[in-house]
């Protein structure tokens, strides 16, 4: 038994060898090779963990702020500060609030305790409020309320 060879393979007529394909002329680009999207994600979840943690902390400073701002103790002790005659002679008219307000109002069956540091500005400069004050039977006692300006001094609210 004899075994024939293979046939011939068919002629090129034209075609690049297989391995080195040219584009035809005129032909559009072939399109990028696509990922798999594994890094776009990864960085779209990530980005988005960052956001909503900045914004939780955001809400926290922002609830904390609120909280001290609507106490009694800040109230009274703007309330008092504003309205000494020593303090608008060193701030001027209007005296607003500022942002920043630092400190803590403990309150607990109706005892307590705040000590609290917050800005306030007026036409001719700025100051800090430090007030202290103790809470029991429904009144907050002051143990110190002073305003420091910017320009320096310390004005003693509660003593006149």
């Amino acid at each position: 038994m004899t075994v024939a060879p293979p046939p011939p393979p068919p002629p090129n007529f034209g075609t690049p060898p297989q391995g080195s394909y040219t584009l035809p002329p005129g032909a559009p680009p072939p399109p990028p090779v696509k990922s798999s999207g594994c890094w776009k994600a990864l960085a779209i979840g990530c980005g988005i963990i960052v956001v909503l943690g900045a914004a939780a902390v955001i809400a926290v400073v922002v609830l904390v702020f609120s909280v001290i701002k609507r106490s009694d103790v800040y109230r009274e002790a703007y309330t008092r500060a504003s309205n000494d005659p020593r303090v608008i002679a060193a701030l001027g008219t209007p005296i607003e609030k500022g942002w920043w307000v630092m400190g803590k109002v403990n309150l607990d069956n109706n005892t307590g305790e705040a000590n609290i540091d917050f800005p306030i500005s007026g036409p001719k400069g700025s100051a800090r409020v430090h007030a202290a004050a103790s809470h029991e039977n429904d009144t907050w006692t002051y143990s110190s309320l002073v305003v420091r300006p910017a320009a320096g001094g310390e004005i003693d609210v509660l003593v006149h």
